[in-house]
């Protein structure tokens, strides 16, 4: 992540953002077997029991994402995304992360939690664009995914969808 976006997330959440840490891959989702670590998302958690308010800028940014994202999806879990393609989803991503850390308007609480799952698709767009050489482009998909399959279990967001699932997802072993 830039210096830039590090500051703008400080400045929003009233707290320093603390990046993120790598560790063993998780069995929750097939995408993320291919090394995809820890995600924050991991960490995110309930508000005594209920999903934490939403604003109308971040259901329009996380609908955005989910529609690059889903657009893209059936290529990612065939292994056929191009890096030109995930370079633009990359881009759409971040357009998005840009707009809900610019219009974050969230009660402190409840922003402290969304900036778990900023930081798992800021993650992302750096994997999507080549910059870990450890990592995979497709790793970072399976943040913005893992991210996209988070964000309905712990913000209130009543224009959600449920995911559809892809054919053979269930049983998927990469």
């Amino acid at each position: 992540m830039t210096r830039t976006i590090h500051v703008a997330i400080a400045l929003c959440a009233g707290a320093l953002f603390t990046g993120v840490t790598t560790a063993a891959p998780t069995e929750e989702h097939a995408h993320a077997r291919h090394g995809a670590g820890t995600a924050l998302v991991s960490q995110l958690q309930l508000n005594q029991g209920q999903r934490w308010a939403t604003d109308a800028s971040l259901r329009e940014s996380m609908a955005a994402i989910r529609e690059a994202f889903d657009a893209d999806h059936p290529r990612i879990h065939a292994g056929q995304q191009t890096d030109a393609q995930y370079q633009a989803l990359a881009a759409s991503v971040e357009t998005q992360v840009n707009r809900i850390v610019a219009q974050c308007k969230l009660p402190p609480d409840a922003d402290a939690q969304l900036h778990l799952l900023v930081g798992d698709l800021m993650q992302a767009v750096g994997l999507m664009r080549g910059a870990d050489p450890q990592r995979s482009r497709h790793d970072g998909a399976a943040l913005v995914h893992g991210a996209l399959r988070a964000y309905p279990k712990y913000f209130d967001d009543p224009s959600w969808r449920a995911e559809a699932a892809m054919p053979n997802e269930e049983h998927a072993h990469h």
